[in-house]
């Protein structure tokens, strides 16, 4: 079967919405997904898609940036599709990843995208390192530790470690890692109610 998807960015864009029905349709899709929303939005219709398609279905687009919004999404569609085993159309560049040639192109698109992907993170690594000699990058400190010292100072004001961990927004295990164990009664329960563990 094949199945055709259209998208816009907005409302205005009705005669090229229209266009890409038309052309959808004239290229044998007997089902099109569509909607009318922007690059950076969720695109529901487009997940019903991919959802829909089975083995040796064939999915159809008009152009790449309906279906894209960068190579390395292009290369998540596609891996979603080759999954299923569904083929992708593109109309406008002639790609089809039924033929050896469409899957070429797509091999190659895919290998631009790891390549970008690849830089990218050298680049950031680079970055770090430039940071860290010049002593400006100290990482992320953990939550918990850097809340430490105002755990322990309302600890000390008797405050239980459960508004301590409502006060600072922790969780009530990461305030009995700073603040120690929690004391018992001897009915067996901590100060903040919490039954304990017997030992």
């Amino acid at each position: 079967m094949q199945i055709g998807y259209a998208r816009t960015s907005t409302l205005e864009q009705q005669a090229g919405f229209e266009a890409q029905l038309r052309d959808l349709s004239a290229a044998g899709a007997e089902r099109i997904f569509q909607e009318q929303v922007s690059s950076i939005a969720a695109r529901l219709q487009l997940d019903a898609a991919l959802d829909f398609v089975r083995d040796g279905d064939v999915l159809i687009v008009t152009k790449l940036d309906r279906l894209a919004r960068s190579v390395t999404h292009l290369g998540q569609v596609v891996e979603r599709l080759t999954a299923k085993g569904v083929g992708l159309r593109i109309l406008a560049i002639g790609l089809d990843t039924t033929t050896p040639t469409g899957k070429l192109i797509l091999n190659m698109l895919g290998s631009v995208a790891q390549f970008e992907r690849e830089m990218m993170l050298e680049r950031q690594r680079e970055g770090i390192a430039k940071a860290r000699a010049e002593g400006k990058y100290k990482g992320r400190a953990p939550t918990a530790r850097r809340q430490s010292e105002q755990a322990l100072a309302l600890a000390a004001e008797g405050v239980g470690a459960a508004e301590i961990a409502r006060r600072l927004g922790m969780h009530r295990a990461s305030v009995y890692r700073c603040i120690g164990p929690r004391p018992m009664s001897p009915s067996g329960q901590s100060p903040d109610g919490i039954q304990g563990d017997g030992e």
